[in-house]
């Protein structure tokens, strides 16, 4: 069987259909209700730390990353991260974090936060918050609300409600 090459690259604006089929494929409709969408909400992502995975032609998987805020301290929400159900344990979710995040370090970043699963994310040195530490729009699993500063003592500048918007 001919093994395909795995291309990780910035997203564009013509992948966004493709993203929004795969979203919808690996979430379904429930997608909308969740606190981590909620918090995305009418928030354009940003270019520079969204990837895609491409298998040939096929775009097989998607991070994607958006600006939020904490008081007054800016922070990035990291997710949805997606890969294709017939793609999975391929090592396409962990290559798409690795250029979401060296990009996020790159550009000067200081903190990431994201609602998932801490043993997965974990290898990526994400870590669940303290109690209370942030508050998100909404119910979350306090064992699913990670962070990882990108830069010394970010964390500990930010506190409060997380809200979308502008770096």
């Amino acid at each position: 069987m001919t093994t395909l090459p795995l291309v990780i690259r910035p997203e564009t604006p013509r992948d966004n259909d493709a993203i929004e089929r795969l979203h919808e494929r690996a979430f379904g409709p429930g997608r909308y209700a969740r606190t981590a969408f909620r918090l995305r909400e009418g928030v354009a992502h940003l270019p520079d730390l969204s990837f895609t995975a491409l298998v040939g032609t096929l775009l097989v998987g998607s991070v994607r990353v958006s600006p939020a805020r904490a008081g007054t301290s800016p922070l990035l929400v990291l997710g949805p991260l997606t890969v294709d159900p017939a793609f999975g344990s391929r090592g396409i979710g962990g290559a798409l974090m690795r250029a979401s995040l060296d990009a996020a370090r790159s550009g000067g970043h200081g903190l990431v936060i994201l609602v998932g699963d801490a043993p997965y994310y974990a290898r990526f040195g994400f870590a669940v918050l303290p109690p209370r530490k942030l508050t998100l729009p909404g119910p979350v699993d306090p064992g699913r609300f990670l962070a990882l500063e990108l830069r010394e003592g970010a964390l500990a500048e930010a506190g409060g409600s997380v809200v979308g918007g502008t770096v």
